[in-house]
């Protein structure tokens, strides 16, 4: 596998090269897939963070196999480059969070990719469920699942013209402006990176915020979509769930997300507010959010952090790895991911 330049960026459905992951592809047998990648040292979104650089994020990890079910996709399905892509669960464990660490280099991980589903009707195969392992040299990093599915540009353009009319939505679409919450109350740095607006309780525990789109965003709105995307809708999750913990002064989380299972229901529009919960934060619980509009579910996300204990063992671990001569064992299986199936907004 090759690392010296990225995949073409319209094969990996990305506008800016700086925004593709993906260096590599190849086909080793009719389901499985290999795939290359390079993480930055520094990303100005995924490593825009108040804690330690310690940990590359997983979320960035995830984007990698984001990109890879179009590489599958395009090269072994022969869909065609038009076509548009929509995301139904999401998933994964970080089997090594020391696997994790950042290098003096770029790191370069191997991602296997294999298909675990096919699903199909008249015209054919209309969507696939993967399953990735992704690894750091010797070490297995983490795995995820992804069930999507596409559609040509006829039929999507017919679905979303339902969707909006159903709701009223003629015009194109424009993103709600709106507060954003400080950032350091959702573990970031830059204002620009926050999703949010400024939380507010539930009254049971709980809190609620509304999802903040900014179409300029050069990460999460890296090329026009016209809604809100689902890496988005994730975001909006992790930093509405650090922010409960944050304001609860009994417990707080780390900011490394280390499992997540999500899924997605139906699209998100961004001119209608799409408001965010997470229940009252709990010592030792994953953080349960739910994104709904209109008072309708677009989508149900479970997210797991690092405790602070396991994050300090991981960086006594990965320097006495760096210590020993080339040492590195892989990981163990990890616990089974929780995605479950439906939804649909485009990725």
């Amino acid at each position: 596998m090759q690392f010296a330049r990225t995949l073409p960026k319209e094969l990996v459905h990305r506008a800016a090269i700086a925004e593709v992951f993906l260096t590599d592809a190849e086909r080793r047998s009719e389901d499985e897939v290999l795939l290359a990648a390079q993480l930055p040292r520094r990303h100005p979104f995924y490593d825009d963070t108040l804690a330690p650089h310690t940990h590359h994020d997983p979320f960035m990890l995830l984007e990698a196999c984001r990109q890879g079910i179009f590489v599958v996709a395009h090269r072994c399905f022969d869909v065609p480059l038009g076509h548009k892509f929509l995301l139904r669960t999401v998933g994964f464990e970080v089997l090594d969070p020391a696997a994790l660490t950042p290098g003096d280099t770029p790191t370069e991980a191997v991602i296997g990719a294999r298909v675990q589903r096919r699903f199909s009707c008249r015209s054919g195969t209309t969507g696939l469920r993967l399953a990735f392992t992704v690894a750091v040299g010797a070490r297995r990093a983490m795995t995820a699942r992804i069930d999507y599915s596409w559609m040509g540009p006829r039929d999507w353009t017919r679905l979303r013209a339902k969707q909006r009319g159903a709701f009223g939505l003629f015009q194109p679409p424009a993103a709600l402006r709106g507060p954003r919450a400080e950032p350091g109350l959702v573990g970031r740095r830059d204002p620009a990176n926050v999703v949010v607006s400024p939380p507010h309780s539930t009254g049971d525990g709980g809190r609620a915020a509304r999802l903040v789109a900014q179409t300029t965003h050069p990460t999460l709105y890296d090329h026009w979509v016209d809604h809100v995307p689902g890496m988005l809708e994730l975001e909006a999750c992790r930093q509405l769930a650090l922010a409960a913990a944050t304001e609860d002064a009994g417990h707080r989380l780390t900011a490394l997300p280390v499992s997540l299972s999500a899924r997605f229901r139906r699209f998100a529009e961004m001119d209608l507010p799409l408001l965010c919960l997470t229940g009252a934060p709990a010592p030792g619980e994953d953080a349960d959010c739910a994104l709904l509009q209109l008072g309708s579910p677009v989508a149900e996300v479970r997210i797991g952090f690092a405790g602070r204990d396991t994050a300090e063992a991981d960086l006594v671990g990965a320097a006495s790895a760096g210590a020993g001569a080339g040492a590195g064992a892989g990981a163990g299986e990890g616990a089974g991911l929780r995605a479950g199936t439906g939804g649909r907004p485009l990725l």
